[in-house]
């Protein structure tokens, strides 16, 4: 058996300086360590589920995006910086709505969050449809 004298030959339980074990490399996920984009991609989410249900039917023919700011040149139509942004349907490509999030929170308290997102959310996809922004609201 080599080794050191007087060490036995199982598994080291002390770092080399004799301080003891390290703690994990990261810690287990908690809401509090969510970064802020990760909680506002789950707010576009939530968003999308509820609107879903009004509607009846799964968006399938739509996709959501989120980016953190709008590119630099508005729309035409556009006044002041966009919140979010409608893409229409191209060849084979399918309808996207883009959420800008650093627009959205910069112009909502941290507890009307998801309220804002669920407006921009239901502006965009009810300009899609035809329908009323009021109707998935």
């Amino acid at each position: 058996m080599g080794g050191h004298p007087g060490r036995g030959t199982g598994t080291r339980r002390r770092d080399r300086r004799g301080r003891g074990l390290r703690g994990p490399l990261a810690w287990p996920p908690v809401p509090a360590m969510t970064s802020r984009s990760a909680r506002f991609d789950d707010l576009v989410l939530d968003a999308v589920q509820v609107i879903e249900r009004r509607l009846g039917r799964e968006l399938t023919d739509l996709e959501i995006a989120v980016e953190d700011v709008p590119p630099t040149d508005p729309a035409p139509w556009e006044s002041g910086i966009a919140l979010g942004r409608l893409f229409p349907a191209e060849g084979s490509l399918p309808a996207r709505v883009v959420v800008y999030r650093r627009p959205v929170e910069a112009r909502a308290q941290e507890d009307d969050l998801g309220t804002l997102v669920h407006e921009v959310l239901a502006e965009q996809i009810a300009t899609m449809l035809g329908l009323d922004p009021d109707d998935l609201t």
